[in-house]
């Protein structure tokens, strides 16, 4: 095992003495939960620095503190030697700090001249020098070798051109820091490579620049050091040639011992190999979310899909569920060829989902308990065909009773129900449409003990019954723990197919860090 690099001195024989920015016991708290826990983290001229952890680390809002958007508790923000305390964005930009996100957030109807100076042009007369202007960001692509028309509009450019652009004009400010936030989330390989190479020509400059990817291959291709968060606390930080893969991955997901208790359901029999899945897709993928994917889902299944944030688990969820468009493969429901286009598409084969961003594509905070239950089957039925008041309250009495949805209180406003019974309140919406297969992404995350066994019971029990269902979690205990057969994903691509009784937490780990390659 590697020994983590002091957060007190450098790194021995790293280069560096002296970090350009130190920020030290960072502590934000919101209502309720502690998101920051005396975090450290240090950024040296001349590297790249890795931000690592799965979601809910607190990566983004560490990033958030050091860039002026929150305040934070406790700690205290150290650049160029000098102690800062940034009110808004602009104070750290002030100092040299700038930030490229996943988004790009430039102005896609200005030119790439505009976009660059914007807000720092070039005056002539009390007037905008645009000759000045082009000159100038001419100067800037040439340094960084992007041969880009500067008259060109910025929103005619893919995105990977367009975060380039951004580069550029922080470039223009002189940063001392560049904060590059999933830069490459939504690029090809090619696009990569190009955002890779300005990436290496800032750093030589010395720029210290903080990278913030899921993707371990890229991490490991770009970064010189790496500082890893867990559940708002530092873990670690690694000189990157120094951290093995797989204790990168330990240190990320935790190797602490569940508190459940083990679910009583036996391990269900293999599918026969000459069964027909419920669900089989072959080559499913859509271009910059999720390589080509074989995936079968048999009857009375729990299929889980292990792998860290960003490996395609979500990706590969919505593609069935039809809430994103597939551009290669086909899908086959009882070994036939359907096409799931639209969610609409399979719901109609029986087929529903429940999104892990609860909040945005789940719950309706402003309705009832009553009303969000009834949500999908009202919809399947057509507005016109009004469920009857009878039937409604006794369908919703039903499964408030049977997963134990508190208060249990149809009239209550959604919004005021914990996380878990929110959670429980959409698994009743779906199941009320008696589902052939249920897809669940993240049904557990943000939930108490007591509510994660009791969802994590029930998926047992709807699988003994025979229902298919695919299974997502970040927690890979979690998903070992129930799942008959366990998908395993990649940067974007399966890795592995293995049988969940066979299969233990080493097994999952090894593969998510090796990439499937044993060697």
């Amino acid at each position: 095992m590697t020994t983590a690099v002091p957060l007190t001195a450098p790194a021995p024989g790293s280069g560096p003495t002296a970090p350009v920015v130190e920020m030290s016991g960072i502590t934000i708290e919101f209502p309720g939960v502690r998101a920051l826990d005396g975090v450290g983290l240090r950024l040296f001229p001349g590297e790249v620095h890795a931000l690592m952890g799965e979601n809910g680390a607190g990566k983004s809002t560490l990033i958030k503190a050091l860039t002026g958007v929150y305040r934070y508790d406790a700690g205290t923000v150290t650049v160029a030697g000098q102690e800062q305390l940034f009110g808004v964005p602009a104070d750290a930009q002030a100092a040299g700090i700038s930030t490229v996100y996943q988004e790009v957030n430039l102005c896609p109807n200005l030119t790439v001249t505009e976009n660059i100076v914007l807000g720092r042009e070039p005056r002539k007369r009390g007037s905008i020098d645009a000759r000045a202007s082009r000159a100038r960001a001419r100067r800037v692509l040439a340094e960084l070798h992007l041969d880009l028309d500067p008259g060109s509009i910025l929103g005619r450019h893919p995105i990977a051109v367009q975060q380039l652009v951004a580069i550029a004009r922080a470039v223009d400010t002189d940063c001392k820091v560049l904060v590059l936030d999933e830069p490459t989330s939504s690029l090809d390989a090619g696009e990569v490579a190009e955002l890779f190479r300005v990436v290496r020509e800032l750093r030589d400059r010395g720029v210290a620049i903080l990278f913030v990817s899921h993707f371990l291959d890229q991490v490991y291709e770009i970064s010189d050091r790496m500082t890893v968060l867990r559940n708002g606390r530092l873990v670690a930080e690694h000189r990157t040639a120094d951290l093995p893969r797989l204790q990168l991955v330990q240190e990320m997901i935790g190797r602490e011992l569940s508190t459940l208790e083990h679910l009583d359901r036996a391990a269900a029999q293999p599918a026969p190999t000459d069964a027909v899945p419920r669900l089989s897709a072959r080559g499913l993928g859509r271009t910059g979310a999720i390589s080509p994917t074989d995936l079968d889902v048999h009857a009375g299944r729990v299929t889980g899909l292990a792998g860290l944030l960003g490996s395609g688990r979500t990706e590969l969820t919505r593609l069935l569920f039809g809430a994103d468009r597939a551009s290669t493969g086909t899908v086959e429901v009882d070994g036939k060829p359907v096409r799931l286009r639209t969610p609409r598409a399979a719901i109609a084969q029986g087929i529903a989902f429940c999104s892990e961003d609860r909040k945005g594509e789940g719950v309706v905070g402003d309705l009832t308990v009553r009303d969000n239950v009834l949500l999908a089957l009202q919809a399947r039925r057509g507005w016109v065909r009004r469920i009857p008041k009878k039937t409604g309250d006794e369908l919703v009495a039903k499964y408030i009773a049977a997963l134990d949805v508190r208060p249990a209180d149809p009239n209550a406003l959604l919004r005021n129900l914990s996380g878990g019974n929110q959670q429980k309140v959409l698994l009743a919406r779906w199941l009320l449409t008696e589902p052939r297969l249920l897809l669940l992404d993240e049904p557990t995350r943000g939930i108490d003990i007591g509510a994660k066994a009791q969802i994590q019971a029930l998926v047992s029990q709807l699988a003994a019954e025979g229902m298919s269902v695919v299974f997502v979690s970040a927690e890979l205990e979690e998903v070992l723990r129930i799942s008959d057969r366990i998908t395993v994903l990649r940067d974007r691509r399966t890795v592995a197919d293995l049988d969940g009784r066979d299969t233990t937490l080493d097994d999952v780990v090894d593969l998510i860090a090796r990439g499937g390659d044993r060697a």
